[in-house]
């Protein structure tokens, strides 16, 4: 017979499995065949209706590129934290900076930023952030203003209330071509593109 704590375990990572299964767009036999768990077996863990054995489990974690800490959040602090406004960590230079709107925390999969602008001035610069990992994703909203996204070679002109998605693991920058200051926000979302 399960314990309370193994039914917690199952109740509580089956959902995470399949979100995280279902966003990096594999189907059960997909996880199967990275994992080495059978298809029945993730179906099973998924629907709560078995916990997995740690080393199961450890099998699931690797077929999802996660440690087995980040699958069973062990590394994380609750489920809701919040950054006030006058809390947040800023970095960039004089020609412009950006925000860290949610704070740092282990096993996150997604960063949300704002960068403001000034005339000229571009992301990119001392202070920022070096490339993504492999596989992420970058969305970013401008808030207001002109950007011109330099993106692998290429570059897009975006106009307040545009947004793009892109490749973030390809070298990329925005700049502000105006004579105005530029806002946009950016969502990073670490290593969930499949090539």
């Amino acid at each position: 017979m399960a314990t309370l704590d193994q039914m917690e375990v199952a109740i509580h990572v089956g959902p995470r499995v399949r979100a995280l299964r279902e966003a990096m767009d594999l189907s059960l036999r997909d996880l199967a065949e990275r994992s080495g768990v059978s298809a029945p077996m993730l179906s099973q863990v998924e629907r709560g209706e078995t916990s997995p054995t740690l080393q199961v489990a450890s099998r699931i974690a690797a077929g999802l590129e996660l440690r087995l800490s980040q699958l069973l959040r062990l590394d994380e602090q609750g489920v809701v934290s919040i950054v006030r406004a006058g809390e947040r960590r800023r970095g960039g230079g004089t020609a412009g900076h950006s925000f860290d709107l949610p704070p740092p925390l282990p096993g996150q999969r997604a960063e949300l930023s704002r960068h403001v602008l000034a005339p000229g001035a571009q992301t990119g610069g001392k202070g920022d952030p070096p490339m993504h990992e492999p596989g992420s994703r970058e969305i970013a909203l401008v808030e207001s203003g002109t950007v011109v996204l330099h993106v692998d070679g290429a570059t897009h002109e975006l106009n307040e209330g545009d947004s793009v998605v892109f490749d973030a693991d390809l070298p990329h920058h925005f700049e502000n071509p105006g004579r105005d200051e530029a806002a946009l926000l950016a969502v990073v979302s670490a290593g969930l593109r499949r090539s």
